[in-house]
């Protein structure tokens, strides 16, 4: 069968589909296509090599983030938005940060969703 793609290592020949990445035993199945090819597979992949390098991050950069996620829990509440002055019917703060969102239709209002800077009480309004 006469292929109408250029050969392209990595391409299959009928398809022009990427293949995926060959796997140290067993052949390749083109996604589109359904075509199998060989265990040796060259004739898809010619000679190109896939390289893998891992880099993990190393303990002394895993105890800094964690320290960092303890010192962020333990200060004040991160806000969530703009802030406006608001008052929070659970705690008294006056300052509230909002969010909006058409959750109705098009020809009515936003939600306005508003969350307490320091004791995280969420409450909304249709506006």
């Amino acid at each position: 069968m006469s292929s109408s793609f250029t050969r392209i290592p990595g391409f299959c020949p009928d398809c022009g589909s990427i293949l995926p990445s060959l796997q140290n035993k067993g052949g390749v199945t083109c996604y589109s296509c359904s075509r199998i090819f060989s265990e040796d597979a060259e004739e898809v992949f010619g000679t190109s090599k896939v390289k893998y390098t891992i880099v993990f991050n190393s303990r002394e950069a895993k105890k800094k983030n964690i320290k960092e996620d303890k010192r962020q829990k333990t200060n004040e509440v991160q806000e969530e938005g703009p802030v406006v002055e608001r008052k929070c019917p659970k705690c008294g703060n006056d300052k509230m940060s909002y969010a909006t969102l058409q959750l109705r239709s098009a020809d009515e209002g936003q939600t306005v969703f508003y969350t307490c800077t320091k004791c995280k009480y969420k409450e909304s309004e249709n506006s």
